[in-house]
């Protein structure tokens, strides 16, 4: 085997995820030849005793090394540290059991298997709530969900994965949990051009995804944010151009558009540049369009290393050309400290609050498990222009929506 497909973008993997998107050869670099081989490198990196912290290495036997039966995702390197730690594990083992499953099926994104063909959008994005209202417009649904679980891949991962297979129903649950991860992103997309009410059929649409990284970008391809498209259809095209500097090269690393993009369509590129040098260079020059919304995810400006590495000039230019802004945050830790940072700079914040569509998989902490899991995109907030500005969206109006 020359090469396995599917190297997913969680931190458990990221070195091999960087290989693949380089188009290397796993069998050169790790010596990985059987799927056994790859779904174990994987999982060391988890092996650790979470109670004293010793690894495998440390041990007389690495063998002794023990799992926990219930999740199948915690390691401890003794009965004794097993049962010092249970009075704290035991609040996360049922949650940290969900994210064990998922972090494996997530593979089945990058095999090709998830997500499966979405339906065209039966009525406005207005009127989708939920994600059980998404699902619900989905055709076949349980025939998609069928194929996946008897697909050749799901196959294989359940006889390479060191792991006892879960219950049909929880592998069905995990399928679910895995697309909503897929379409967050372009969900929140959706979202913010209903909230600022930005029109994709009045016009050509065009959103910088600021701060984009290889979270966003690893393993992307040209029509990962098609879902937007079904939202809006008869749209003027929509263009959504990621920016960062840590963007991955790969198929989307392409130009912006300076004019029209093709109608009823998405087209997305990539640009490797702090957002403020981005503008500057590019956008000034009249090389790419100036944005009708700007999106990010995860920023991470509330830490203050944050701030002082590139998010001041590129907040402080998000409020001085009045352009609506929508942010998205793991936690309301985050969230918190991110409107105190915006209220210090007098931006008009215009709304916040938990995501309806955040990603419905669960991620743990790698270095400490027995924490609360975290979503991706769990909270938002958005905002537009400074306190002093009049602008056309004002919170009473929102409120309203």
């Amino acid at each position: 085997m020359h090469f396995l497909p599917g190297l997913w973008k969680s931190s458990v993997s990221s070195f091999l995820a960087r290989s693949a998107v380089e188009g290397n050869s796993l069998t050169t670099n790790f010596g990985i030849r059987t799927y056994a081989e790859m779904f174990q490198k994987m999982e060391d990196t988890y092996k650790f005793c979470v109670q004293c912290k010793k690894l495998p290495s440390r041990l007389p036997d690495p063998r002794a090394m023990r799992r926990c039966k219930r999740c199948q995702n915690i390691y401890y390197c003794s009965s004794e540290c097993q049962r010092e730690n249970w009075p704290i594990h035991k609040k996360f083992c049922r949650k940290l059991k969900v994210a064990a499953i998922d972090r494996l099926v997530e593979w089945l994104i990058f095999t090709g298997d998830i997500p499966f063909p979405t339906s065209p959008w039966t009525t406005s994005i207005t009127n989708i709530k939920t994600w059980e209202d998404w699902f619900a417009m989905q055709e076949s649904l349980e025939v998609k969900l069928d194929a996946i679980m008897a697909g050749r891949y799901m196959g294989i991962l359940w006889a390479n994965a060191g792991k006892p297979k879960p219950e049909n129903s929880e592998l069905r649950e995990s399928v679910k949990r895995l697309t909503t991860d897929f379409f967050t992103r372009p969900m929140t997309i959706g979202f913010a051009l209903n909230t600022f009410r930005v029109d994709p059929y009045g016009g050509p649409v065009t959103i910088h995804v600021v701060g984009a990284s290889h979270i966003e970008t690893l393993n992307i391809r040209a029509t990962d944010y098609d879902e937007l498209a079904k939202m809006f259809p008869g749209n003027q095209g929509l263009e959504v151009v990621m920016i960062g500097p840590e963007v991955v090269d790969g198929p989307v690393m392409r130009p912006p558009l300076t004019a029209y993009g093709p109608r009823g369509r998405v087209y997305v590129s990539g640009y490797k540049s702090l957002y403020h040098d981005f503008w500057e260079t590019v956008v000034e020059n009249e090389r790419a369009a100036r944005p009708d919304l700007v999106v990010g995810f995860h920023p991470g400006f509330h830490a203050s290393q944050g701030l002082t590495e590139g998010w001041l000039p590129t907040l402080l230019l998000l409020r001085d050309y009045n352009i609506p802004v929508l942010f998205t945050m793991y936690s309301e830790h985050e969230l918190k400290y991110s409107l105190q940072i915006l209220a210090e700079l007098d931006t008009r914040v215009l709304g916040s609050g938990q995501f309806p569509f955040c990603s419905q998989k669960l991620e743990q902490a790698q270095s400490d498990p027995n924490k609360h899991p975290v979503s991706s995109n769990a909270y938002y907030l958005f905002f537009r222009g400074a306190v002093w500005l009049d602008v056309e969206t004002s919170m009473v109006e929102l409120d309203e929506d």
